[in-house]
């Protein structure tokens, strides 16, 4: 259950942390340039972020958990590296897209993980 928990708190600030990224990208079409420069070193952050969450969600499946918390995590760390790859290139028909996917997808996983379905059997 200490796995849950602990996977529950890094999902949760993975989600946040993604949701922020389009605010700042919206702030910086506004025209703020200091938007631009929080957007990426969050954006690499979010790797890492991932990378937890994959060692943590395999932890979660190692002690009774489902295991297709590691493949949510796996996926957006795939979809993370990919997204920052489109962002350095400007690849936008890419990167947008992406990115509401990755935000779609980090936060039904956030949700997931208090659900009753995502308790340890």
């Amino acid at each position: 259950m200490k796995s849950l928990v602990v996977l529950r708190a890094a999902a949760v600030v993975h989600a946040v942390a993604v949701c922020l990224q389009p605010v700042l990208a919206g702030a910086y079409l506004n025209g703020s340039g200091a938007a631009l420069r929080l957007h990426e070193p969050i954006g690499l952050g979010l790797a890492f972020l991932s990378l937890g969450q994959v060692l943590l969600a395999t932890i979660y499946w190692r002690s009774g958990g489902k295991a297709s918390a590691v493949l949510v995590s796996l996926l957006l760390l795939a979809a993370e590296a990919v997204q920052i790859s489109m962002g350095y290139t400007r690849q936008l028909a890419i990167h947008i897209p992406l990115g509401i996917a990755i935000v779609a997808v980090a936060c039904a996983f956030a949700a997931w993980t208090f659900r009753s379905a995502a308790r340890p059997a």
